[in-house]
Order: structure tokens, then sequence, then C-alpha cells
């Protein structure tokens, strides 16, 4: 497997760790990766499970363990068929379900099928519902010592606090310029050259993740940029009045419910940036954002960061992508300034 301290070195802090409590046999059963969206929790994830089922692990240079690649677990593990590996992750609900984690629970009692150790990865544990979070407090508060639990946070997502303080955490930053350059260009080599997208677009689809690597080669070689922009346009259109909500709200549509809050709390969180005097994240919406922080006080801003949690609870109960950014966007028109009687307002372009 590629050394990800190497080829995601933004890793390598939360990678060492693991490193470190596995050569002195103190590993916790159970341990929390917070990161950003697209950052490679999953990828890290998956490094920590192939060093725990490993037969032959053997120590670099560094004197840290590290998975030999070419044993049964190795290539069990590489080829995605290994019985003792599993992961759950939200389904077509959007949540983590209670009988996925009872799955889990008789995965996690079970004797281990081929190997000596057994790993359940629970991808966007941020996604476990109550009754699913409640389930997994047993496995939690009664840990096995052949089994390690892995629990994938985005930041920002909160888990149950009776979760978390049964887990060890660990946190990936987000990397620097540099390093989600250098391993977005290094990624995109490997499409075909009629395939790979051009400079302008990895730019701009790192300037949309927040220098999220993973998130950002997803929008550079998928459809999320143009739908953006649609969305960007219908919403500076709606919010000087131009067009009503609904004709907003159907571009937002086209993006899907998650990619609709992620885009509205990004601007929320621009916005709020801005009314602070830094920078947005988001610079083609900045003249439009700029122009509302000059006339708001910051806690509009974090009203509309609290309404996106609102529907993205909603949407665990499928709400509609339509009329939650219609509410959404009704919200942000309540910020532009009121034109007097014959006074024309200046609205940034």
């Amino acid at each position: 497997m590629t050394d990800i301290a190497q080829d995601m070195p933004w890793l390598k802090r939360a990678w060492q760790t693991v490193q470190s409590r596995v050569a002195e046999d103190r590993l916790p059963h159970a341990l929390i990766l917070a990161g950003e969206r697209g950052v490679g929790k999953r990828t890290w994830a998956n490094a920590v499970a192939e060093l725990l089922l490993c037969e032959q692990t053997r120590n670099r240079d560094s004197g840290q363990p590290v998975a030999c690649g070419h044993c049964k677990q190795c290539e069990l593990f590489a080829a995605s068929s290994h019985p003792d590996v599993r992961v759950y992750a939200p389904e077509k609900s959007r949540i983590i379900k209670v009988d996925q984690i009872r799955a889990l629970s008789s995965f996690a009692v079970a004797s281990p099928q081929v190997s000596h150790h057994k790993v359940a990865i629970i991808d966007r544990a941020d996604q476990l519902n109550i009754n699913a979070s409640n389930a997994l407090l047993k496995t939690l508060e009664e840990p096995l010592p052949d089994v390690t639990l892995i629990l994938l946070q985005e930041s920002g997502r909160p888990l149950l606090p009776t979760v978390r303080s049964r887990c060890q955490t660990l946190t990936i930053p987000v990397p620097g310029n540099e390093d989600a350059n250098h391993w977005l260009a290094n990624r995109v080599q490997e499409l075909a050259e009629d395939a790979r997208p051009s400079a302008d677009v990895l730019a701009k689809a790192l300037m949309l993740s927040g220098n999220a690597p993973r998130l950002a080669f997803d929008y550079a070689t998928g459809d999320f940029i143009g739908l953006r922009d649609a969305a960007l346009e219908r919403f500076k259109d709606f919010m000087k009045s131009r067009i009503p909500v609904g004709e907003a709200a159907k571009a937002f549509k086209a993006l899907g419910l998650e990619d609709t809050l992620w885009l509205l709390e990004t601007w929320a969180a621009d916005l709020a940036r801005l009314i602070a005097g830094g920078t947005p994240q988001d610079t083609d919406a900045a003249d439009m954002l700029g122009f509302l922080a000059k006339t708001n006080p910051p806690w509009r801003a974090h009203e509309l960061l609290d309404m996106v949690k609102e529907s993205r609870a909603a949407g665990v109960y499928n709400a509609s992508p339509e009329l939650e950014a219609s509410r959404l966007l009704i919200a942000w028109q309540k910020l532009m300034p009121v034109k007097r009687p014959g006074a024309q307002a200046a609205v940034a372009r």
C-alpha cells in the first residue's frame, strides 16, 4: 500500500500516532477520526485497517510498523474482499440505521474468519441516528481485544457525547496550498489525457473545496462546478429580486440536498468571516457577500448557519431539496437592505 504519510503528508501526524500505539500495543479499541469533508479520512482508516490485519508487519527505517503489502491478509485487503473488515455508511436515507449497528455488534463478537483481528469502519459516524448511537454504546462499553472500531466524523457534525467519551479522537487538518495542489496534480495524471481537467478547473475545485483534495478531485471531474455556477447566478438574481424564489430554488435542486446545504453553509461562513474582517473561501461570491457584510451584524450569519443545520437534520427524513433551498433563500434575501422610495440601492454585480 502507498505510504500515506508521503502521499498525503497532512495525514502524517494522525498516522504516526497509530503506528506508535500499535508498536507499543496500546491502541484503543475505538478511534474517532475527525476532519473536513474530502481530506482523506477514509484513506487513513483503510491504512490503519491494513496495518492491523497484516500478518507480517515490518518496521521501516523510522522504526514504525507498516503493512507488508504481500501477505495473504494484505492481498485480501487490497482486493476489497477481506472478511474481517466491515464498513458501515449511510444508505438511501442518508443515515446509519440501528440495523446496521446491530450487524456491526454481531461482527464484533464473532471470531475473526481469516485474520487475528477485525476492523469495523463507520464512515460518517456523525450520521448515526439516535437509536443507532445507543446501540453502538454496548459495543463501545464492552470492548473485545480482537476488534478495533474506527469512526469517521466530518468537522462540525456532532456525535453523541456518550459515544465520543468512549473513544479516543484524532483530527486531520486541511492541507496547505502546496500539498493540496501536489496531490491533486498527481491524481489527475492518472486519468486519460482527454479526461484531465484544465489548470483553471483544478484551481476552482480547490477553492470551492476549501483545499480538501479528494473533494476537489470529485468537483473537478464531476458536474458540481457547472451546477454550482448556475446556482450562484440564480442566487444573485434572486437576491436582487430579478427572479422568484421558485426559479432560484430549481438551480439548487439540481445540486441535490447535501451539496445545496454545503454551498449555502460555505456562503454563510464566508459572510461571517467578512463581517469579522476576514477573507472568504468562495471568491466568486465575494462581491455579493461583501455587500451583505457591510449592512448586517454577525448574528445574522450565524442564524443562517443554524438554519442550515436544521435543514441538514430534516434531510435525514428525506426533506425536499427544493423546499429547503427555498426556505434558506428567503432567509438570505432578508439580509438585503430595504430600498427607500426614490433611491436606487447599490447591489453588487
